[in-house]
């Protein structure tokens, strides 16, 4: 049994890791299913286990896997126009978020990430036009060094083009599959070390996958507003323990 457990990330049980390997499937069939961002209901998640200088970086890898596996059954869909200017974007913002992120205490990250997933429940964000795609990439990819999920940023980018459904996942996949692999090619430059964590990530990239095709097969029709209510509920609860522990974090200093 202890050789078992040294192959998972320090300290962690393994009750913890079988939670975090069902949370990916839950989260992947959510945004299969439903049309809602899963992205940012596992990062909830992720947050009540892992330590705060993991979160993000592993949060990136198994969405970088998640968004990947979209692009490559959808990628004769994307509209490629705005890809270069977003990536050339995602490259700037992501590394001057890298500088800066290794900086901040872990209260500080617990605090702002609890607030940010209370403003993503929330928020209603305004379409933002094509012509500024190169700084919305700038924006989103530093932003999501420090929040992970920036979906909702980059679909209100996406949104102004006026696509079809089909090539408007298709290309909002392929953005933010872009942004997850600069930011774990930066996390990996100043030094995060993936290795302890990569079997439970391999177990939520395996999970993530089959609960993207039993969501691809899940019609949900009915009862859509009550799903969501108790989604956003979950994520309120999940983001006002953050906060909790962020504050604890500073009042202890």
């Amino acid at each position: 049994m202890n050789e078992l457990v040294s192959l998972f990330p320090p300290a962690m049980p393994l009750l913890d890791v079988g939670l975090l390997v069902a949370a990916s499937l839950v989260t992947s069939f959510i945004t299969a299913a439903f049309g809602i961002g899963g992205g940012v209901v596992l990062l909830a998640f992720l947050a009540l286990v892992l330590p705060p200088v993991a979160l993000i970086p592993v949060h990136g890898i198994v969405q970088l896997g998640s968004n990947g596996g979209r692009v490559a059954i959808m990628s004769k869909h994307v509209v490629w126009r705005p890809i270069l200017p977003f990536a050339f974007g995602a490259l700037i913002g992501a590394a001057i978020g890298g500088v800066v992120v290794v900086q901040l205490p872990s209260w500080l990250i617990q605090l702002a990430l609890g607030i940010f997933i209370i403003w993503a429940v929330f928020a209603r964000l305004p379409a933002i036009q094509q012509r500024y795609v190169l700084l919305g990439g700038v924006v989103s990819s530093f932003l999501t060094m420090f929040f992970g999920a920036t979906g909702n940023f980059i679909a209100a980018m996406v949104k102004s083009m006026n696509l079809d459904p089909v090539p408007h996942v298709a290309t909002h996949s392929l953005m933010m599959t872009f942004q997850h692999f600069v930011k774990v090619l930066i996390f990996g430059l100043v030094g995060f070390q993936f290795g302890p964590y990569m079997i439970l990530i391999i177990g939520m990239l395996i999970s993530g996958f089959i609960g993207t095709v039993i969501g691809s097969r899940f019609l949900a029709k009915a009862g859509g507003r009550y799903f969501k209510l108790v989604l956003n509920t979950i994520l309120f609860l999940a983001a006002t323990r953050l906060i909790w522990a962020g504050v604890e974090g500073l009042l202890a200093l």
